[in-house]
Order: structure tokens, then C-alpha cells, then sequence
């Protein structure tokens, strides 16, 4: 069946009023429809992902490259980092903000020079955010007497 392309505009524009009429009720048939495909849809999107991923390995490796320099990358990967040595907080935004913003370290006063210059200290038992340090103080213990 050949459509003409008045045929088709007018499908078009029936299609669209339809979907807009019935909204409610498309969305509701994609949702039990989903619910009763779960595993055959997680498995094609995995398959689907993971040619994704093969055909497009270059440009993913770029992307992901250039993010990591970019403010949201550093912050993100910072963050990753200290949950992975084991650190709780429940604003890991708020203390990223407060570890940038800190100038100085809260045990001394020293300025920092640079963001090498600041340590995240943390409790080692429980996992709780202490303060943000110098290099030396965060090697010293005598200061740990304060907490």
C-alpha cells in the first residue's frame, strides 16, 4: 500500500490528535506493558548498551575525558573518592562547597597555597567528616585531643 503524501500528512496530524485525546491511557498500556516485560526489556537495553558502547568506544573515552576537566568532573570524582575511603556525610554537595571555600586550615590557621594543600580529615571508626587541614596538621596526632 503506497501512501500519498497528502494521505500521509493527514495520518500525521490524526495520529498526534489521537495520542493528545488519549493520553492517559497510552501511558497506562506502556506501563503494564513494562511491568509485565521487565526482564525482556533490561535485556535488550543491556545488548543494546553494550554494542553501543563497542561501536562508540572512542567517542565515550573522549567524552568522559573532557568531563573529567570540567568543574562537575573534578567535583564528582572528588567526592567519589571519599566515599571510597569510607567518609559519611549527608550533603556530600555542602561539604564539597565548604572544602573548595575553605581558605585556611581549621586546626592552625594556615593559608592554603593551593588544593593540594587541603586534607579532608575524617574519623576512621565511623566514617564522620572532622575538619579541613594542612598537610601537617593532618599527619599530626596532637591536635586530635581537641575533637
Amino acid at each position: 500500500m503506497v501512501l500519498t503524501e497528502e494521505r500521509k500528512i493527514y495520518m500525521k496530524e490524526y495520529n498526534k490528535e489521537y495520542h493528545q485525546k488519549n493520553k492517559v491511557k497510552l501511558n497506562e498500556q506502556k506501563k503494564e506493558y513494562r511491568q509485565k516485560n521487565k526482564e525482556l526489556i533490561k535485556e535488550q537495553s543491556k545488548e543494546h548498551m553494550k554494542e553501543y558502547r563497542q561501536k562508540n568506544k572512542d567517542k565515550i573515552n573522549e567524552y568522559q575525558k573532557e568531563y573529567r576537566q570540567t568543574p562537575n568532573g573534578i567535583k564528582s570524582r572528588i567526592i567519589a573518592g571519599w566515599k571510597t575511603i569510607g567518609l559519611i556525610h549527608d550533603n556530600f554537595d555542602e561539604l564539597y562547597e565548604k572544602y573548595i571555600n575553605t581558605t585556611n586550615c581549621d586546626v592552625c590557621n594556615k593559608t592554603f597555597k593551593n588544593t593540594k594543600d587541603r586534607c579532608l580529615d575524617h574519623n576512621h571508626n565511623t566514617g564522620q567528616f572532622r575538619y579541613v587541614l594542612c598537610q601537617s596538621c593532618n599527619v599530626k596526632d596532637n591536635w586530635k585531643n581537641k575533637c
